[in-house]
């Protein structure tokens, strides 16, 4: 009886180990731990990048045309994250100190100068509220479609998680947020909403991939506008259908619309830019962040 108790408490020491080796270790506070996060693990930018292997989805983001930004009012930053790297961003402060903070999500192409200028209108039309555009790239620009989509698929979630956290912090303890990207950007505002939990006030996401999970999704505190094209090949109205009826069924507020024009219409660099839906989407955009910033 004694040898089979003995090899019992082996037997429990055993798992005890091999269980302390397998539970992650948190990053920082709030429980994110490289791709598997607080919330289980997130897959929606993942599937948003692999669209880059499909030509038609590929040939959606033709090359930007020229254009660099010479009166902006805000600056190159840095900032720390909790992997130990730099990190980078537009940052556009407002005029009077703020504990409100847009961040602001790239899409395919990465923190060009026509995001930047996107900053630099919203920060203008918001008023008092601090902007940064992170660079999910660290520091990488596409200027072609086969950079971006390269880009596009380098990036790591436990690395993305990492660029949120550290803006996170950089923005100060007492700010409250509100999230926007476009394309591969919206996905990620998507999920930074989810990750800065009852800090986020709003989120807003253009045709990027929403959050399939509703586990995952039901920790999302924040109100969304969603804004999709009914042309998408990808993130096609049945995917915003269901977006829309995942946010209901979780008792999360959430305006969708749908424009009847091309993935990637809101984007300036894109010469299949659709001015007026573009004019109308962000008319919705401002007037929901002003609501849910004030």
């Amino acid at each position: 009886m004694k040898k089979l108790l003995f090899c019992f408490m082996l037997f429990l020491a055993a798992a005890n180990i091999s269980y302390s080796q397998k539970k992650p270790c948190c990053d920082d506070e709030s429980g994110t731990t490289g791709s598997d996060t607080k919330s289980g693990e997130i897959t929606a930018p993942n599937v948003m990048a692999s669209f880059g292997n499909d030509e038609g989805f590929k040939n959606e983001h033709p090359q930007p045309l020229d254009f660099k930004l010479t009166d902006g009012k805000g600056s190159m930053v840095t900032y720390k994250t909790a992997d130990g790297t730099d990190a980078y961003g537009y940052e556009v402060k407002a005029d009077k100190p703020t504990d409100n903070w847009v961040l602001v999500f790239h899409e395919w192409y990465g923190l060009n100068d026509y995001v930047k200028r996107e900053a630099e209108e919203i920060a203008a039309k918001l008023g008092n509220v601090n902007v940064l555009a992170v660079d999910l790239y660290d520091g990488k620009v596409a200027t072609n479609n086969d950079e971006a989509v390269k880009y596009v698929q380098s990036v790591e979630n436990a690395r993305a998680l990492s660029i949120i956290g550290g803006a996170r912090d950089h923005a100060g303890s007492s700010a409250v947020f509100a999230t926007l990207g476009w394309c591969f950007g919206g996905s990620w505002s998507n999920q930074a909403a989810i990750e800065l939990g009852d800090r986020c006030k709003a989120c807003v996401i253009y045709y990027g991939m929403p959050e399939q999970s509703t586990e995952r999704l039901a920790l999302l505190k924040a109100p969304v506008l969603g804004i999709f094209a009914n042309k998408d090949t990808k993130i096609t109205p049945e995917v915003a259908a269901k977006f829309e009826a995942d946010l209901k069924s979780l008792n999360i507020p959430a305006s969708i619309y749908e424009f009847e024009a091309n993935h990637g219409f809101a984007n300036p660099s894109n010469p299949k830019h659709d001015a007026a839906a573009t004019e109308e989407a962000k008319e919705k955009t401002y007037g929901f962040l002003m609501e849910k910033m004030k």
